[in-house]
């Protein structure tokens, strides 16, 4: 018994006849009518009823009709589903929180205008893990705002982004037109917790001018850091896109930092995933978006 058996007498069930079911098969009769009998002999059943020139099915033959249409259902799910796999399948995303705070939402809503078929999963983490991802394979690719030192990734940056700092209101160093990393050591930090792209930049920025901070916060939510040092409990240095807002509406204000920090945002892969058309087509969406943003990227590998 094979699935060309189940896909005959399915088409036969439909149709009611061996002749309609030949021509929609596009088989000879006698070949419809082997199948037929060949699978009754293999169950040891009678299927159809042949009443003068008319076939009609019996009970048994019910109840396997309603397993073949859903095997033959099932078979051509899949085999449309596999054939189309770039516009009906699933694509899987892992962004930084940053990006997938501010980005992600933008670009997975242009890619399925351009894939509407297509399913898309997002995991939305530390850059850290996102790097790790890559590596297990349980995304197929990553945006996100650090450099991965790891052989096996890929990179590509697709656009720029600044770090920002910011004091409370009426904060002495809002006084001042321009801000040093130095100066702002002399007050309390508020940092993103160990192994945030944010914070190893500044701790790698402060670590050239040879100084040492300890922060008075760690958090890995930005928006209770901004609270805390809007309540005037010290001062931080986070990605701009994610301290606009509040700068706006002026819960904080924006220091003006020198020199500025700058850094890439990068979309990366295993180096040895086949990047199918789909995933390509991501990528492209994301240089668009960087360059619309002001800040082309540069390929890196």
């Amino acid at each position: 018994m094979t699935l060309r058996h189940i896909k005959i007498y399915e088409a036969v069930y439909r149709h009611s006849s061996i002749t309609r079911a030949a021509d929609e098969l596009h088989l000879a009769q006698p070949s419809v009518s082997l199948a037929v009998r060949e699978l009754e002999e293999y169950y040891g059943i009678r299927l159809f009823e042949r009443i003068g020139r008319r076939i009609y099915p019996t009970e048994a033959g019910k109840e396997f009709y309603g397993y073949a249409r859903h095997i033959v259902s099932l078979f051509e799910d899949m085999e449309t589903k596999v054939r189309n796999w770039d516009t009906l399948g699933k694509i899987r995303i892992g962004t930084s929180i940053t990006i997938g705070t501010h980005i992600l939402p933008v670009l997975i809503r242009e890619f399925q205008k351009e894939f509407p078929g297509l399913k898309v999963e997002a995991v939305v983490s530390k850059s850290s893990d996102i790097e790790q991802h890559i590596l297990d394979n349980t995304i197929d690719l990553g945006l996100i705002e650090s450099t991965p030192g790891k052989e096996e990734i890929q990179v590509t940056a697709f656009m720029q982004d600044s770090l920002c700092a910011i004091a409370p209101c009426g904060h002495p160093l809002t006084a001042e037109p321009f801000v040093t990393l130095s100066r702002l050591a002399d007050y309390p930090l508020l940092m993103r917790e160990k192994g945030s792209a944010g914070r190893e930049l500044l701790e790698a920025s402060f670590s050239l001018l040879q100084i040492s901070v300890h922060p008075i916060w760690e958090s890995a939510s930005t928006q209770a850091i901004v609270r805390g040092v809007a309540e005037g409990l010290g001062v931080a240095v986070l990605p701009r896109m994610l301290v606009e807002k509040d700068i706006r509406e002026g819960n904080v204000k924006q220091l003006s930092l020198t020199p500025p920090i700058r850094r890439d945002l990068n979309i990366i892969w295993h180096k040895s995933k086949y990047l199918t058309p789909n995933m390509l087509a991501f990528i492209r969406l994301c240089r668009e978006y960087g360059q619309k943003a002001g800040a082309p990227g540069r390929s890196s590998g």
